[in-house]
């Protein structure tokens, strides 16, 4: 009978034992899913500011590029006009740049102010 006992308070230390081992591995991971979860957000939030950032960098690249290709346009104007001869370039020079005025902002003398302006933009604008 002695026996009996002995070896039922044994199994109920070994079952206390085992719940407590599984309490803390419950803690623990409890724990490590919260750490997961915050690093999750975390990474969520870098991606947005990265997404916007980029957003913000598309739209000067394609501001630029149309720039770039308005001087190229003009360069190339002027540089047919060096060596079309005297006079007969300029007028096509003036007309060429003339029917791409409405399409250039800089050619548009009001929009010259603006040009040694920096492209202001930021990453929040793009969020809403």
């Amino acid at each position: 009978m002695q026996s009996n006992r002995e070896s039922a308070r044994r199994s109920r230390m070994r079952k206390q034992q085992h719940l407590d081992e599984m309490m803390a591995q419950v803690a623990q991971l409890r724990n490590e899913n919260n750490q997961i979860g915050t690093s999750i957000n975390i990474t969520t939030q870098h991606l947005m500011n990265v997404e916007a950032e980029n957003s913000v960098l598309r739209a000067q690249m394609a501001e630029l590029s149309q720039r770039l290709q308005s001087l190229n346009d003009i360069l190339s104007c002027i540089n047919d006009n060096n060596g079309g001869g005297i006079g007969g370039g300029v007028l096509e020079c003036e007309t060429t740049l003339q029917s791409s005025a409405d399409s250039c902002f800089l050619l548009n003398p009001m929009n010259l102010v603006h040009l040694s302006q920096p492209i202001m933009a930021t990453a929040d604008m793009f969020l809403y």
